[in-house]
């Protein structure tokens, strides 16, 4: 029976983007050695979309919430940048937040059924 998922996030500044987890998220790590933290995340779920041109294999990454522009506002109180500006799109408020070292990392609020709160 599968557990739980491991995502991983590649930075060119690795220190960086953990001190961003732990500080401005807010998520608890355990140290799996040598100072490799893994993070506990929220409840996760996985949607499987058809495939366009060119993406086939590819793999996307978003953190939600349940009301982004509160989110966002907390956020910013913290430092965190956002680089993208909210879109209104069909399933969801959607906005990119920058990861220190790491690149950039979607937040969106849902418009459609989740399943992340489904009893296994």
């Amino acid at each position: 029976m599968i557990t739980s998922v491991h995502a991983i996030l590649y930075a060119k500044d690795a220190e960086a983007a953990r001190k961003f987890f732990r500080k401005a998220l807010g998520l608890r790590s355990v140290d799996a050695g040598g100072g490799w933290l893994i993070f506990a995340l929220p409840p996760a779920e996985i949607g499987i979309h058809p495939a366009g041109p060119g993406d086939s294999g590819k793999h996307q990454l978003f953190m939600m919430c349940d009301d982004l522009k509160k989110t966002m506002s907390a956020l910013k109180k913290k430092g965190v940048k956002f680089t993208g500006p909210v879109r209104e799109l069909e399933w969801g408020s959607l906005t990119t937040l920058e990861v220190p070292g790491g690149g950039s990392l979607g937040l969106y609020q849902p418009k459609h059924p989740t399943a992340y709160r489904l009893k296994r």
